[in-house]
């Protein structure tokens, strides 16, 4: 078992758009070359960098198909620039009361990883990941930097950084849901005691399908616009400290979470992915990656917010989707009773699997 630390240190003297992308390009090939070694096969990532079609931005998704355990995974890293219209910046002015108000569009930079992994035996579940940050500014100079984005050339309007990580399971081991949950909860506890408890609650109502009366899996942590404005769903201090609120406190955690991904999934790849599994163990796995495209197409906000950006790259927006799936019509799969069962029944009622005090 590899799972080797992630070694980056932020350089302080860049803004913090040039040390968000160092971040994510660093934590994508060392989270691509762990699982490479989980993986054990004859194939790699295939790295595919590119810069946005309409001028500035870049990104690098990087795949993995049919390996020795691993069916798909996809750890992208992506920058998108341009400028958002005034009605595009009056719905924003809901969560973000600092940004003033405009006639004009204002440019804008979004940088962030995303992540999906589905193994190929259905005793191993699927994960995501995403972090991400966004910033709005008065203007921006006409050279590009290195990494083919516009450096900043007027005041902030406005910044805020979000994410999480969700594990998406065929089948219930308890020992893995406390396993991913504690991690999570010890990343997040250093930067202020109500983080977890609110950011789990968070995932479980976001991930969740309301046309099936079921969440997308077994939760983890989701958070978005955090920033140093009062939060709706955080107190301004926890009892241990303020929670985070400078850019440099934030990506700090943004960061303790982002490292906290191999040590949460690894483990439980390593107990699982030799598993012997049935072929209606299978089946069961591929009408579960039936709900998770259903999910991702229809309510995923990510996905909706990459389809509509200007010079959207297609293939690496999909590159969550699964290469397998399977939809039946009245599947009797999922009865109470079963195995099968035991995961609707979590789904439905989502559980606290480590304590939230």
């Amino acid at each position: 078992m590899s799972n080797s630390k992630h070694d980056f240190v932020p350089d302080k003297s860049q803004t913090m758009r040039l040390q968000m992308i160092a971040y994510i390009k660093s934590l994508q090939k060392h989270i691509c070359s762990e699982l490479e070694t989980l993986d054990g096969g004859d194939k790699k990532f295939f790295a595919d960098a590119y810069t946005r079609a309409t001028g500035a931005g870049m990104g690098i998704s990087s795949v993995l198909s049919g390996g020795k355990r691993i069916e798909k995974a996809g750890v992208g890293v992506s920058v998108v620039t341009g400028k958002l219209t005034p009605a595009v910046i009056k719905q924003m002015k809901a969560n973000h009361a600092e940004i003033p108000e405009t006639t004009q569009s204002v440019p804008f930079l979004a940088a962030g990883i995303s992540l999906i992994v589905h193994p190929q035996n259905p005793m191993a579940p699927t994960v995501h990941m995403n972090y991400r940050y966004f910033e709005l500014v008065e203007s921006v100079t006409e050279e590009l930097t290195s990494d083919n984005v516009p450096a900043p050339n007027g005041p902030m309007l406005a910044w805020w950084f979000g994410g999480g990580c969700d594990l998406t399971p065929s089948y219930v081991f308890e020992e893995d849901a406390v396993h991913f949950h504690q991690t999570l909860q010890d990343a997040c506890a250093p930067h202020g005691a109500s983080l977890y408890p609110a950011f789990k609650k968070w995932c479980d109502e976001y991930f969740y399908i309301p046309h099936r009366n079921e969440g997308r899996g077994l939760g983890g942590i989701f958070f978005d616009d955090l920033s140093a404005i009062p939060h709706a769903r955080l107190p301004e201090s926890d009892g241990v400290g303020a929670r985070p609120a400078t850019p440099a406190d934030i990506f700090d955690f943004v960061r303790t979470c982002g490292d906290a991904f191999i040590p949460s999934y690894i483990p439980i790849l390593h107990r699982r992915v030799d598993m012997p599994f049935t072929e209606e163990e299978r089946r069961w796995q591929l009408l579960r990656r039936g709900r998770y495209v259903e999910f991702n197409l229809m309510y995923d906000r990510g996905t909706k917010f990459g389809l509509s950006a200007p010079g959207a790259r297609i293939e690496s927006i999909l590159m969550s989707l699964p290469e397998t799936a399977r939809w039946e019509y009245c599947t009797e799969m999922g009865a109470e009773g079963t195995r099968e069962g035991e995961l609707v029944a979590l789904l439905r009622t989502p559980r606290d699997w480590v304590p939230l005090s």
